[in-house]
């Protein structure tokens, strides 16, 4: 329990070097990150968190990187989370809401170890598991995985898209295997990735 205080303590002390994220040196900002980050660890050292900076406030999201072995660990540091002026502080990634960005292929690439990766530019195709039929798994397809097969960070890469778009506990207990493979012509059977979620809704209703 100390180790939880001491990490809200720290953010509330130092709250409005992260909401005034542009108006900080990049330095002193590391600095104040770097902290924020070893406190995080000193309670558990495979968690992490992402900030996301609005117009009237910001967002500290609390990630267990998908892993659902430490989702109650999430759960316990959000549940003890102060109430802090203009900020919402967040357990997991939750599902991307507005998906005209992809549909309109204005999304921004996302560059992780120097594998760059479009969401609008990425498909998958359903794979059944005939001993779990009930088991949904997928095949995502890109445009340029063979350029990046051989990359360790390459399955690493994909996740973090997925968790985006669907959130991260639909990611891990939904999704029961993922493979990765090249993108090559025209298929009836692809599906946009952001499409994943209504998908995944159609086959759980079933």
């Amino acid at each position: 329990m100390k180790k939880i205080t001491t990490f809200w303590n720290y953010f509330q002390q130092n709250n409005f070097v992260f909401l005034l994220l542009n108006e900080i040196p990049n330095d002193e900002l590391k600095t104040h990150f770097d902290n924020l980050i070893e406190i995080l660890h000193q309670y558990n050292k495979d968690l992490d968190l992402i900030i996301k900076n609005k117009n009237n406030g910001a967002e500290l999201i609390i990630t267990a990187n998908g892993n659902p072995y430490l989702f109650k660990e999430v759960e316990l540091l959000v549940h003890h989370a102060p109430v802090v002026e203009r900020w919402k502080i967040t357990a997991f990634l939750q599902p991307e809401t507005n998906l005209t960005k992809y549909e309109n292929g204005t999304d921004k690439p996302l560059d992780y170890y120097g594998i760059t990766l479009r969401i609008s530019e990425m498909y998958f195709i359903p794979i059944e598991n005939p001993n779990k039929p009930t088991d949904l798994g997928i095949k995502v397809l890109l445009k340029n995985y063979i350029v990046h097969k051989d990359n360790p960070r390459l399955r690493e890469a994909v996740y973090i898209h997925i968790e985006h778009l669907i959130g991260e506990k639909s990611f891990a207990n939904d999704i029961a295997f993922i493979e990765i493979g090249q993108l090559e012509g025209e298929d009836e059977n692809l599906i946009e990735l952001y499409n994943l979620k209504s998908y995944m809704v159609r086959v759980m209703s079933k």
